[in-house]
């Protein structure tokens, strides 16, 4: 026997380490050596299939779908290395797919030719159940450590899930809340307007009174029916002054600004670029975050917001010097569901649909939004908005 079979019996030995020289030879001999470029798929995960394989030379890689969409690697197969005996067993479908890497030399044996093998060779059939029963074990403890890593998977799932109706049904509470106390007010004062009860001075206060929780209710509406519509209409974009559309936000605001003792101070650079965006929603985000921004500013101070031309596009911080936001909280703020409603001592009302807003809003224009906050310190957010939004945004998420 010449040095080349030498190298191939080594191969067939590799992958059967028990048969010995004369039973290695004949699987040389009932085999057919085929070669193949990468990419080749050489069992096909769900066929029903009849050929065994020995690596001779080069290297392929075993993939296997999972859950219908993902298709995972499993582990890739070199020289001495063998697939497909179960083809070999019974006529099951593939369990995997088979692809090579590289070139590749196989040496196939068809089912009926290797089942004549076996019936005629005891050491090949002993050694065939040796290394097949290994390999049901190795596939065994990879189908169980793939189903304890779903498991894990799922309950991550399910606790997510917990979470978001919990936060959601805190959300209806809330939102209940939020709505009952103006209500029950201005039913109150208009009662009593109603019943004749008030002389002139009162009747003038709670007229004020009434109008000031009317209005409370209206504007706690628009924010929950704009979250919708922001689900179901992107606007359309137009060529703006944006330090015209924040001047108009800070400017609404000056007068709950000075109620709260709060110093609310602009700063924009000249020449500031124009971008392309919505002004309605872009000037109820900066509304809503300047309002914010006063709100977690109980004890008064400065509120500042700057704008700042970027490379990409316009940059906008507002800074101030409130209670901050505890860490942990820090990445839900934007969620919908998500208020802070105390912080240290203080206690907080509204909803928090403000900053999610503005974390929607900002999206759809392509930017970006973030916070940098530290409890007792205050809280600095930045947005950037680029020059251009995205063509087509991803809206409803």
């Amino acid at each position: 026997m010449g040095e080349p079979d030498l190298f191939l019996r080594e191969v067939i030995q590799r992958a059967f380490p028990d048969i010995p020289d004369t039973e290695a030879d004949k699987f040389l001999s009932i085999g057919e050596f085929r070669s193949y470029p990468p990419g080749a798929v050489l069992c096909h995960e769900g066929s029903i299939e009849s050929t065994f394989y020995i690596l001779v030379d080069g290297k392929v890689q075993v993939s296997k779908v999972i859950n219908a969409s993902e298709n995972r690697i499993l582990k890739p197969l070199e020289r001495g290395d063998f697939f497909g005996e179960y083809a070999l067993i019974h006529e099951a479908p593939r369990m995997a797919s088979i692809i090579t890497l590289e070139p590749t030399t196989v040496l196939e044996i068809r089912r009926e030719i290797f089942r004549n093998l076996l019936h005629n060779n005891a050491s090949v059939s002993l050694a065939m159940v040796s290394v097949v029963s290994r390999r049901l074990q190795e596939n065994n403890e990879l189908s169980v450590e793939d189903l304890r890593l779903k498991a894990g998977e799922l309950a991550a799932a399910y606790q997510r899930l917990a979470e978001m109706d919990f936060a959601r049904r805190e959300f209806l509470s809330a939102i209940a809340h939020e709505l009952r106390t103006p209500l029950t007010s201005a039913n109150g004062f208009l009662q009593a307007i109603k019943l004749g009860m008030l002389n002139e001075a009162d009747f003038n206060t709670a007229i004020e009174r009434a109008t000031l929780n009317l209005q409370e209710i209206v504007s706690l509406v628009n924010d929950i029916l704009f979250l919708q519509e922001m689900d179901l209409i992107l606007q359309a974009a137009e060529n703006l002054n944006i330090g015209r559309v924040v001047r108009v936000a800070v400017n609404s605001q000056r007068t709950e600004a000075e109620q709260n003792h709060v110093h609310l101070q602009y700063d924009e650079p000249a020449h500031l670029p124009q971008i392309k965006g919505d002004a309605r929603s872009l000037e109820r985000v900066f509304s809503a975050m300047i309002e914010n921004a006063i709100k977690f500013s109980p004890d008064g101070g400065d509120v500042l917001v700057t704008l700042a031309s970027v490379p990409v596009g316009v940059q906008v911080q507002i800074q101030d010097h409130g209670v901050g936001i505890p860490e942990e909280s820090q990445a839900r703020i934007f969620n919908r569901f998500f208020h802070l409603d105390t912080v240290g001592d203080h206690m907080f009302g509204g909803l928090g649909l403000g900053l999610s807003i503005a974390h929607q809003v900002i999206e759809q224009h392509g930017g970006a939004i973030t916070v940098d906050s530290k409890l007792g310190r205050g809280s600095t957010f930045t947005i950037m908005l680029p020059f251009e939004p995205p063509v087509a945004p991803v809206v409803g998420r």
